[in-house]
């Protein structure tokens, strides 16, 4: 089993050690900027834990609960503010937002330096060409995971992603394919999944349907190849059958526990990120 909690803390404290040298030398502090549009209760809860992890290892953290009723113009007035802040190292725009805000002119309006998302334009370019410094910090945190098992070349590997989202599957696809993997997507449109998946040497999983612990699983043992390594992205609901998959598999991911632990520290990695590339410009 891969603990994804024991890399995050190892992750964080490393964090935290790299923000003290860096406020030792620069005299100034990072600071992420979150901003809600509604009051969902998981986005709530989900900032929340952003801003406590930021806070922990020294990161500086405000926030902005927005109406339900915000305008795009505000919405896009308020990022403009926090762009031109150079007190602001980081912003990050709790998705999804409401119906009449376009999502891509909110993420396209967020100064490439300070999106720790990394899901501006400027940024996924840049991760298309090889550069993960701010990469969407699920995906990052997925192929860290790789990397710290020892898998950082996927030479002659099979990658197989369920997923074909912005946060998730397109962006995995290059950081995969930036170790050499060979990479196949499926997603809801996919015919026979399973035939993809028992040929899978890695495979990342992230359909997130499942309403309670006790529907069933999407990937079962016989979904799976002997010896791979199963990264399960679902929440709060894993795709894997854990219990049974795990008797067959290298190594597998939990659910609670694997990758969310990861995405809040790769986070944290691309708030430093961007605060060194700002004050060393």
């Amino acid at each position: 089993m891969i603990k994804g909690r024991r890399l995050s803390k190892r992750l964080r404290e490393e964090v935290k050690e790299e923000v003290a040298k860096l406020v030792d030398k620069y005299g100034k502090v990072p600071k992420l900027v979150t901003v809600i549009v509604g009051d969902d209760p998981g986005s709530e809860m989900y900032v929340r834990m952003k801003r406590e992890a930021s806070e922990k290892v020294g990161i500086l953290s405000d926030h902005y609960g927005l109406p339900e009723k915000t305008t795009e113009k505000e919405l896009l007035f308020l990022i403009d503010k926090l762009n031109e802040d150079p007190a602001v190292h980081g912003i990050l725009v709790q998705l999804p937002l409401p119906p009449h805000i376009d999502e891509k002119q909110i993420i396209g309006a967020i100064a490439p330096l300070k999106d720790i998302d990394g899901f501006s334009p400027a940024n996924i370019y840049r991760l298309f060409h090889g550069d993960e410094e701010l990469t969407s910090a699920t995906p990052h945190g997925i192929v860290t995971i790789l990397d710290h098992i020892g898998m950082n070349d996927l030479s002659g590997k099979h990658a197989v992603i369920i997923n074909r989202s912005t946060i998730v599957g397109k962006p995995l696809i290059f950081l995969l394919l930036n170790r050499n993997a060979t990479v196949t997507v499926c997603h809801s449109r996919t015919a026979n999944i399973s035939d993809f998946t028992r040929n899978a040497d890695v495979l990342v999983t992230a359909i997130g349907r499942r309403k309670s612990k006790d529907a069933p699983f999407f990937i079962t043992s016989d979904m799976v190849k002997d010896g791979s390594v199963i990264i399960d992205v679902a929440t709060p609901h894993g795709d894997v059958d854990f219990d049974k998959v795990k008797e067959k598999v290298l190594l597998i991911t939990p659910v609670p526990g694997g990758v969310g632990p990861m995405t809040i520290a790769m986070l944290l990695k691309n708030v430093v990120s961007a605060f060194s590339a700002q004050v060393a410009a």
